[in-house]
């Protein structure tokens, strides 16, 4: 297998072009090669694949074997791949999600190459039935939600794939390896969710830490730091424009008030190429 290994903000994956559809072993692929000690290591694996509605389809299998719907990181990487690499010789390109439909990337480039890359992330789904969360209302906002022996509350929003946002006095600090599997795998949310840790420092500026459903804790989460500036939105603590900080650093998300639409700005990296030996 080919590959060529790839970040947003640090948000890593094994990229692989050529297959005609996606493996069969696709998620004990992704098992084997994502282990950071016997692998390539990364936090996901990512197939690129013709596409009969879009320029590409992208596929995300997590570093646990589940695929997820969609992944805003991997989007970057993905427009970035097949820009530098001339498969598609357009700045406007439209990649095929499973979670999120086919979404439009735009790709600032310099000297041929991809630096940032602006992602329409669509509309935001607030329906607590269709997040998915046991919650029927719309939106799920500040829920109640018991944990480890406390009670939090929560935001849950959609954006191709679930998320629940927590705020709390210091996101950079919190203890994602206590309190991530908790909600991770909580009964509200019947196909587990995306869980942000959240704290606004001002109208244009939050801090966010993300435990991600299938990978644990990641650098950063393109999905995630649009449903938390949506969540942040709804709850008052923000204007519509803000970056979002996460560990890997930061990225710019804007909730459009005329199309309802999201668009997340941030750049993508190639680190490496190589081949598995087996």
């Amino acid at each position: 297998m080919e590959f060529t290994k790839m970040n947003g903000l640090g948000n890593d994956f094994i990229v692989v072009y050529g297959e005609p559809s996606l493996p069969a072993n696709a998620g004990e692929l992704a098992i084997r090669h994502c282990n950071r000690y016997f692998g390539i290591g990364a936090d996901g694996l990512v197939y690129i694949l013709p596409s009969a509605r879009a320029d590409v389809m992208m596929r995300i299998i997590n570093s646990d074997g589940s695929e997820a719907e969609q992944c805003g990181n991997a989007v970057r990487c993905v427009a970035k791949y097949v820009y530098d690499r001339q498969i598609v010789a357009h700045t406007d390109i439209r990649i095929e999600t499973i979670g999120a439909g086919v979404q439009t990337v735009t790709i600032q480039a310099e000297n041929g190459k991809a630096q940032t890359v602006r992602v329409d992330m669509g509309e935001p789904i607030l329906e607590g039935e269709r997040i998915p969360v046991a919650i029927a209302s719309n939106p799920v906002l500040n829920a109640p939600i018991e944990a480890g022996g406390e009670t939090f509350e929560f935001t849950a929003v959609s954006m191709g794939n679930p998320h629940c946002i927590i705020y709390v006095d210091n996101a950079v600090d919190f203890d994602l390896h206590k309190w991530g599997p908790l909600f991770e795998k909580h009964e509200l949310f019947p196909r587990k969710t995306n869980v942000e840790f959240t704290t606004v420092r001002s109208r244009d500026r939050i801090d966010m830490r993300v435990w991600e459903r299938g990978a644990g804790p990641t650098l950063a989460c393109g999905t995630g730091a649009c449903a938390t500036l949506v969540a942040s939105v709804l709850n008052g603590y923000t204007d519509r424009n803000a970056y979002v900080s996460l560990k890997g650093g930061d990225l710019y998300i804007e909730w459009d008030e005329a199309t309802n639409r999201v668009y997340m700005t941030g750049p993508a990296e190639m680190v490496y190429t190589g081949q598995t030996v087996d």
